[in-house]
């Protein structure tokens, strides 16, 4: 484990001796919140991309990141949307520092200062960013939830963290906005005295983080538009999207597209009031039968190759909800259950209910339905049809919203994977710092073109970027060791980072590549000693050779042992 999540914090933890009552969570102390493998390789790309010592980088980042840790718990990032499960909230806050920190590495800030005066505010300008980023949803815990300690008393998150077990629950009818103007009530409990002291005397940054803290980014500049894209990337991932074209998208396209959406489909394919049909009109409501019409707005949109639609009806029900084109029920939910009714025939539905000014202008909408749409008196129900799994044991109790636990779990190595394919790799591991069998890392890899090549073919069989042992793979695994192709896997990286410090180009930086890596001395000699090897494939139909480095140590490498391919062997001229 890093050693900065054995730093000891001056806070005690919890007494011991709390039992913890059935349907309650526990208290958890922020390093055992934070030593989830995911939220360590967060960690992990954050003081990457800081750049700071480690001393610096506990006081600026880990720091408010405990206090933050500490202050969430397992609360979720959202009901129904996105990061809908338990510990939601603090993989977003995560996910959203290491995005922005990426992003903001396109930035010279403040924008117009002279190059003495933006070199000398970067430290300042990344932290204010991060602090926005990973406070910018955290006023949610105080208005949009419920959480009640397991005494009975409620627990509000200005009161300081959570000192017992708790529970929690959605407050109904609540405000979606109101969460952005609330961060002000808690942000001087993750951001201590000499952290806002110290952003205070930068004005410019300053006013933009206050700007965005206070859910005012049209105000905040830069800063809140790093924010904001960052929002989006990792909500976009979360719910199905696409990450990547998320970067590109304007703020409120999806709403825009959700709206223009419903609108094609109720004035050209859906059929209205009548049996069979997807929709009734009456005269103050639009109800549209929520399965069927969800399922082919998202079918609509994505025939017409917009990005960032959520891949589930549930997702798109809180979309819709969240930026307030349905209307809610009194219990806060976007579905309703009403009984259709015209002379002798009757049917229930569930619907999603929309004001008809939505669709059309009040001068040329279609004749209200004869019949009436009535709420049924039970209606306490969701489209069971796309309802989510039950929680897992253990995790919520009947307090809690059986939605919380989502089908998303941040376990899922493969969630991580995708959304971290959005940064660009070749930074060192924070984990191999301590770890015995590290090679030894210098403060600034970039200027280490050896060293930091090896650290990106690391992080690429991590993430499952770098394939091993693959027909078109240029890693393999052969005399218990790790085989490099050369030259194809050194120009991967050179085409990956042309512009890195060294490199100098495409065409001739890849030599550069490989002559550092060659002064790190971990690969083995050929007995004339020469550096690369040859092995020969044997394929079904043909035989070819490989070229290469093989590594005196597969744990340069590998975090567990890997088989060697059984296709390759050492060409005879090496035996």
């Amino acid at each position: 484990m890093l050693s900065l999540f054995r730093r000891k914090r001056q806070k005690p933890s919890p007494p011991p001796t709390i039992n913890v009552a059935e349907g309650y969570l526990p208290i958890e102390s922020a390093h055992s919140l934070l030593a989830a493998e995911h939220r360590r390789q967060l960690l992990d790309r954050i003081w990457q991309y800081t750049a700071l010592s480690h001393a610096q980088f506990i006081q600026l980042y880990l720091n408010p990141i405990h206090r933050y840790a500490e202050q969430v718990q397992q609360l979720p990032a959202s009901e129904t949307h996105h990061h809908a499960y338990l510990g939601g909230m603090l993989d977003h806050g995560l996910e959203l520092v290491a995005c922005s920190l990426k992003l903001r590495q396109s930035y010279l800030l403040p924008t117009g200062a002279a190059p003495e005066d933006q070199a000398a505010q970067t430290d300042a300008w990344s932290a204010g960013i991060a602090y926005g980023a990973l406070l910018h949803d955290i006023g949610k815990i105080a208005v949009d939830l419920l959480v009640e300690r397991q005494d009975g008393r409620l627990w509000h998150p200005w009161q300081g963290p959570l000192d017992q077990p708790y529970r929690f629950r959605y407050l109904k009818g609540r405000d979606y906005h109101l969460h952005g103007a609330a961060a002000g009530l808690l942000y001087t409990q993750i951001l201590d005295r000499s952290i806002l002291d110290w952003l205070s005397g930068f004005p410019s940054l300053w006013a933009s983080l206050l700007y965005v803290l206070a859910g005012q980014y049209e105000r905040a500049g830069v800063l809140g538009e790093l924010v904001t894209k960052a929002d989006r990337v990792s909500t976009a991932q979360n719910i199905g999207g696409n990450p990547s074209k998320a970067l590109q998208a304007p703020i409120h396209s999806l709403q825009h597209h959700l709206i223009s959406g419903l609108r094609h489909l109720v004035q050209h394919e859906l059929k209205l009031n009548q049996p069979g049909a997807a929709g009734w009109l009456t005269q103050d409501a639009l109800w549209l039968v929520s399965k069927t019409v969800t399922d082919k707005l998202r079918a609509y949109l994505l025939s017409q190759s917009i990005e960032g639609i959520p891949s589930s009806n549930i997702a798109v029900f809180d979309e819709l909800q969240s930026h307030g084109l349905v209307e809610s029920t009194p219990e806060g939910k976007a579905i309703w259950t009403a009984i259709v009714a015209q002379g002798n025939w009757q049917q229930s539905f569930t619907f999603l209910r929309l004001q008809p000014t939505l669709i059309w202008g009040s001068e040329d909408r279609p004749e209200a339905f004869n019949g009436t749409v009535s709420v049924a008196a039970d209606d306490h129900s969701t489209d069971t049809s796309t309802s989510p799994p039950a929680p897992k044991a253990g995790g919520t109790g009947s307090h809690q919203d059986q939605s919380l636990e989502g089908a998303m779990a941040m376990e899922d190595a493969g969630y991580l994977d995708t959304l971290l394919d959005i940064f660009e790799m070749g930074e060192p591991d924070m984990r191999d710092m301590t770890s015995e069998n590290a090679l030894e890392i210098s403060d600034h890899p970039s200027n280490n073109l050896g060293q930091a090549f090896l650290n990106w073919v690391r992080e690429g069989i991590r993430s499952h970027k770098l394939i091993i042992n693959g027909s078109k793979a240029k890693i393999h695994t052969t005399s218990g060791s790790v085989f490099l192709v050369s030259p194809s896997l050194f120009q991967c990286y050179v085409q990956e980072f042309p512009k890195a410090p060294g490199i100098q180009g495409v065409s001739e930086g890849w030599r550069r590549v490989q002559k550092q890596f060659e002064k790190l001395k971990i690969h083995r000699k050929t007995e004339n000693g020469q550096n690369i090897w040859t092995l020969q494939v044997a394929g079904n139909r043909k035989k070819s050779t490989l070229k290469g480095y093989i590594l005196e140590r597969p744990d340069y490498l590998l975090d567990e042992p890997h088989p060697d391919n059984p296709f390759l062997t050492i060409h005879k001229n090496h035996e």
